[in-house]
């Protein structure tokens, strides 16, 4: 399960890296017009535009990019099935689809179908299509639909497959969405211990959008409450409005940052330039704009339990801020912009403390963040399964290749490959081959039909059985070119 997680995780990679820069560009347009949204200003607009263009269609990214990425040999299809699977689900259970099935009018429907289209239905529907993609992208059909054969298979049942996924979800989904706001209502009269409760549950629940049935009860007015409404307004009360906000923003502008950096210093050195990229990237985002998803599913899912651990962490700080009745507010995020804009309002209570409490959030989670991932090796961006990495350069260079060009070397790359594969047992044998810097990380059926002598008459350096389904075949840096040619015969 930690694995398929940890891939999980690693498939999200791809459509996570543009969003931070979808998020600073909403940002800046919201700075540029923070009352108007755009509508003050041609060039807030347009930046809000364009930025919303990618974030508020995150959960698509999502099912694009986990299909992919959880599809063997990474293929377009699969891609394409993703996004089928998510149109699907989402157009069956948009509340106009929901209104007609139940015969009802469309404001009677749940709000719970108003939120269909979220992250966690986005991650389901490209684990889906991959999982279609796996098992029926080889599947050949009679003559008379043979055209259908194979890949083209593959958004076909991916499609049907979503039809019971979505008939569980109509019944499922407003039932734990009714349940959530029913839990919000109830903590709401906690006062500061369940302004800490709601932090952490709402962090909690990122994943699945879940989250939006607590902030439905806690910034809107659905049992009164109107946290944001209200302090934007001037119409609550000092010290206590806006108690639902301002503890996100020691853990937004602050936290989530010093968590990047953490995870940075963690990585491994030949990783650390990639892993910097992003979260120079993500932790700018999170401290301008106050938008944490880019930070958050870069570890949410390659490492769980520093998730709950962040969760935990802003519950806290929500609980702080409200017991010292600090407050502030925002119309976009718990980032620097609406810090500076909020700040200012009259409601807001002694906000510079939440940057005190945010220096110490940021002290606190660095540490804490480097301890975890350091003690229990967590896999956190650039501490991906390869620890051998370097071990594996140094057996890579040990077969002694000299140079080629042309079709020399993809002959010689094809001869290995094809060794390499009967070795493996080949097609009855070999469930999915993929590669790091210097191995092929191969799962087979069945570890006794591997032939090892076979393998290494290809000329590679070593094997690695690392489990009673895993082997890795150490191939050197050469490894993306015969891993290449693998694909090739399995796709034959």
């Amino acid at each position: 399960m930690k694995r398929y997680l940890q891939k999980i995780g690693r498939s999200l990679m791809l459509p996570v890296a543009v969003l931070p820069a979808a998020a600073i560009l909403m940002g800046i347009g919201y700075w540029i017009d923070p009352a108007g949204w755009g509508a003050g200003s041609p060039l807030a607009a347009f930046l809000i535009k364009a930025g919303s263009s990618i974030i508020s269609n995150m959960s698509i990214l999502f099912a694009v990019g986990v299909a992919l990425g959880m599809s063997k040999g990474k293929d377009g299809s699969a891609a394409l099935s993703g996004l089928v699977a998510y149109l699907v689900v989402t157009t069956l259970l948009s509340p106009e689809s929901v209104a007609m099935l139940q015969g009802i009018d469309a404001n009677e429907v749940n709000p719970a179908f108003e939120n269909i289209k979220n992250q966690f239905v986005g991650i389901l529907s490209g684990l889906v299509a991959a999982h279609m993609f796996n098992r029926f992208s080889k599947v050949e059909l009679p003559d008379a639909f043979a055209f259908f054969s194979g890949k083209r298979l593959v958004p076909i049942v991916t499609a049907v497959v979503m039809l019971f996924v979505s008939l569980i979800l109509f019944f499922v989904w407003p039932l734990i969405y009714s349940w959530l706001v029913a839990f919000g209502e109830g903590i709401s009269e906690l006062g500061a211990a369940g302004a800490g409760l709601y932090g952490f549950f709402n962090r909690l629940l990122i994943p699945t959008g879940l989250h939006h049935a607590l902030n439905s009860v806690f910034w809107f007015d659905v049992i009164g409450l109107n946290d944001i409404g209200n302090f934007w307004a001037g119409t609550g009360i000092k010290g206590k409005t806006g108690m639902y906000q301002a503890g996100f923003f020691p853990v937004m502008m602050f936290g989530l940052p010093a968590a990047a950096l953490a995870m940075y210093h963690s990585a491994k050195s030949t990783k650390k330039k990639q892993v910097a990229s992003l979260m120079l990237a993500a932790g700018f985002a999170s401290f301008f704009t106050g938008v944490t998803e880019p930070l958050e599913f870069a570890f949410m899912f390659v490492a769980p339990a520093l998730f709950v651990v962040h969760a935990l962490l802003t519950g806290i700080s929500l609980m702080i801020a409200a017991t010292f009745h600090w407050t502030a507010g925002f119309g976009f995020s718990a980032g620097f912009i609406d810090f500076i804009l909020s700040s200012r309002l009259p409601l807001a209570n002694e906000p510079y403390m939440l940057l005190l409490q945010g220096l110490a959030f940021a002290v606190f989670y660095y540490f804490l963040f480097r301890f975890l991932i350091v003690k229990f090796n967590l896999m956190t961006p650039g501490r991906e399964d390869d620890q051998d990495e370097l071990e594996g350069r140094e057996e890579g260079a040990q077969t002694g290749d000299s140079p080629m060009d042309g079709t020399d070397k993809e002959s010689k790359f094809l001869k290995m490959a094809s060794a390499i594969y009967e070795g493996l047992g080949g097609d009855a044998n070999v469930i999915s081959v993929e590669y790091c810097v210097t191995r092929l990380r191969v799962e087979v059926e069945d570890m006794e039909a591997v032939d090892q002598s076979k393998i290494k008459s290809a000329g590679i350096a070593g094997i690695n059985v690392v489990g009673p389904q895993s082997i890795q075949v150490i191939a050197g840096t050469q490894v993306q070119f015969i891993a290449e040619e693998i694909d090739k015969i399995r796709r034959r």
